[in-house]
């Protein structure tokens, strides 16, 4: 069978941009950036008003949109199709389980046909504290009505929404540029109104005293930074708000949270290898900060409190993937600290929750997740799931002295289920199951779970989905997804977007590649800084191994990745170009060198620890030019690819995929089309608005279609 995908309409021309001869000499190397030109140079102003892009940048992004646009033009009626099949597979009024708090509990829900959340809560009631709620029942109130605030705005996205203890008043943050400088007001909560006073340039979380007189914040510096903890006193100008702590290292992101007990606040000042919190007495917020432990390098830890005692979660000792130990209150340093849940090889702890007799964690083995509790006798059982390949997370809850916790499931064929555990009477019910309007039927798909072998013979897991009976001759496109950065672990879990592909022919595999924490904190270890090509080449060992599976067949593979997934497009599409029939890079990070050398940009100090810093070290300069996807564009054919990206997005600036997407298309000898979509309204989450959302997802699976010959297909 011959695999010949039908030609884009492509316009006459594409847009060129502009060389501007750009050089710098480093290490005793020169590097050209010939269409640095892209990044505006008053970037801090665009990120709060797009309107100020220069005239000849936003007429090239223009070009390149309508470009874009044009080329997939002969999908415009697919795109419609897919969009209206996505939309009939979300239940439009579905609503969160309600999370029980004192005499209220509390719960977001979508109206029919609404873009944004409503955040609500409804009187307590001992037997309905979990059931889904109805649209306009008696007793819900609506706290914040997400359609009603967003209503004429381009963008609008709710960071968070947190009340007082004495549940009088809300917090809430809000982006209405895609900028992620957030406005934190204030709703009384009993006239439904906000307070005049407004909080600007924030990370968007509040946390508040236990009076609900004052709250804490995390303001962002003039570099976009979270650099200082704020506590504002409610009736006061933000100028007045007082300093509660200040991260004096541009390469440490503070952030705030309040323990599971209640009592404190936590501060923490982190990289993504060093951490150190800080707790504040909530009913004493003039008190000072108390340091649980000082930084040390690579030592990670978090912070619960437990009655007299801190349980800290923590890598401390060469526990690589985590142990739980505990420490009194007034004796918090390291050398206090008593192992609670010792370190076992081969099983990472990801996650603590403490209750008041109870100590919870969600643990790792054999990249398989499972909940284990443990009482106050120290004796422990276990909660997991059978399936080959399976998503399992603990949700948070509001309240500490409770047996119950709530988790969630899923698998890439079984919609999400929301439990309700008993920790003593060990009763799971459940609460919940995601409702697919369009009906699915789990039986007509299969999913499991296979390993590639890399270069230097590690095994690399692969999850996958595919509808039942396929041939395994090689005939299927497929979309391969990766990401593998940060410790990221990409769960198996139920979407009902990838329906669409999957009932097209398609199978969908995501590769588990080092950088993410699969099989351990290790296995991030082995992704990161020098050892970063691993990722890369993990990923193409994937794509060769379900072709040597039959799944399918060299150039029928689409791949798909996100920002630093999009780095990871960028590399695999220079390494194996002819792997793929397609790569969708999203908000892709790929000129990596030149952003890691710019100690101005938002993520670049913080960011060091996790690809090198390559203005002192010349070893991580090396390492990152010699896969930098920007810098090793070469002259050869590449597959058609489509990048996407946000003008507002402050995590991966616009400039990236536009001076790749210039680059590519100035130096490749064939292939192709070159795509490029910037959205000139939002930022690195892409559309806000849960159906415009699908249709940046449409237009992805339509260029996926079209790229593997399969955009006549109807399901």
């Amino acid at each position: 069978m011959t695999f010949e995908p039908p030609p884009f309409a492509l316009p006459p021309e594409a847009p060129v941009a502009e060389t501007r001869p750009h050089s710098f000499d480093l290490f005793g190397q020169r590097v050209e950036d010939p269409f640095a030109w892209l990044k505006a140079e008053n970037w801090r102003a665009v990120l709060k008003d797009p309107s100020a892009l220069a005239p000849d940048i936003r007429a090239y992004l223009e070009a390149e949109n309508a470009y874009a646009e044009a080329a997939l033009s002969g999908a415009a009626d697919l795109r419609k199709t897919l969009v209206a099949e996505m939309r009939g597979r979300i239940r439009e009024d579905d609503a969160s389980v309600p999370e029980p708090d004192g005499p209220f509990a509390y719960y977001s829900r979508h109206r029919e046909g609404g873009q944004h959340p409503l955040v609500c809560r409804r009187p307590r009631t001992v037997h309905r504290i979990a059931e889904e709620p109805e649209d306009g029942e008696i007793g819900e109130q609506i706290l914040l009505d997400g359609d009603r605030e967003g209503e004429g705005l381009a963008f609008f996205e709710i960071a968070g929404a947190a009340h007082s203890d004495d549940h009088r008043l809300l917090a809430w943050g809000v982006d209405t540029k895609g900028s992620e400088l957030h406005t934190i007001r204030v709703r009384d909560l009993d006239t439904g109104a906000d307070r005049a006073e407004r909080v600007e340039s924030t990370a968007g979380e509040a946390v508040w005293n236990a009076a609900g007189t004052a709250f804490f914040y995390v303001a962002l510096d003039e570099n976009h930074r979270p650099a200082r903890v704020m506590r504002h006193r409610l009736g006061t100008d933000q100028a007045e708000d007082t300093t509660v702590y200040e991260e004096a290292d541009p390469g440490f992101f503070v952030n705030i949270g309040r323990t599971q007990s209640g009592t404190y606040l936590t501060v923490t000042a982190s990289d993504h290898e060093t951490s150190e919190v800080y707790l504040l007495d909530r009913a004493d917020d003039e008190g000072a900060l108390a340091c649980v432990a000082p930084r040390e390098e690579r030592l990670i830890y978090s912070v619960e409190h437990w009655g007299s005692y801190l349980v800290i979660l923590t890598n401390a000792d060469g526990a690589v993937d985590f142990k739980i130990v505990t420490c009194p209150l007034d004796a918090t340093t390291r050398e206090n600290w008593r192992d609670a849940v010792p370190y076992r090889p081969g099983v990472m702890i990801r996650h603590l929750h403490v209750l008041g007799n109870h100590l919870v964690r969600l643990e790792l083995e054999n990249a398989l997740p499972r909940i284990v509790v443990r009482d106050m006798k120290g004796e422990e059982h276990t909660v997991s799931f059978a399936e080959e390949a399976y998503s399992l997370g603990l949700l948070p809850g509001y309240e500490f002295e409770t047996a119950r916790i709530r988790f969630s499931y899923s698998s890439m064929t079984t919609p999400a289920e929301t439990y309700d555990y008993d920790c003593v009477t060990r009763a799971r019910i459940l609460r919940k199951r995601q409702s697919v309007p369009s009906g699915h039927e789990p039986a007509d798909y299969v999913t499991r779970r296979l390993f590639a072998t890399a270069p230097d013979g590690e095994t690399v897991p692969i999850s996958l989905l595919h509808r039942r009976g396929l041939s395994l001759d090689g005939s299927a496109p497929l979309l391969l997804y990766g990401y593998g950065s940060y410790g990221t672990l990409m769960p198996a879990g139920f979407r009902t977007n990838l329906l669409s592909l999957v009932d097209r022919g398609f199978v969908y595999a995501i590769a588990h590649v080092r950088g993410g924490t699969e099989k351990g904190w290790n296995w991030y270890l082995e992704g990161k800084r020098e050892k970063k090509p691993n990722t890369f080449t993990d990923f193409v060992a994937c794509g060769r191994a379900l072709i040597e599976a039959g799944y399918t067949a060299q150039g029928r593979i689409v791949a798909h990745g996100g920002s630093a997934g999009g780095m990871l497009m960028g590399a695999a599409a220079n390494l194996a170009p002819e792997l793929f029939a397609g790569i969708v890079a999203d908000v892709p990070f790929v000129d990596v060198l030149n952003t890691m050398l710019d100690a101005d940009l938002p993520l670049t100090p913080p960011e060091w620890p996790e690809w090198g810093n390559p203005a002192e070290s010349e070893e991580a300069f090396k390492t990152i030019l010699a896969y930098s996807p920007y810098d090793n564009v070469a002259a050869k054919a590449y597959p058609a690819i489509l990048a996407l990206g946000g003008l507002t997005d402050p995590r991966v600036t616009y400039w990236e995929p536009a001076k790749w997407v210039a680059r590519l298309r100035a130096t490749m000898t064939g292939g192709g089309p070159v795509l490029m979509k910037i959205n000139m309204e939002a930022g690195h989450g892409g559309a806000a608005g849960r159906f415009d959302r699908l249709e940046e997802v449409g237009l992805i699976y339509a260029f996926a279609l079209m790229a593997a010959g399969r955009a006549a297909k109807s399901v």
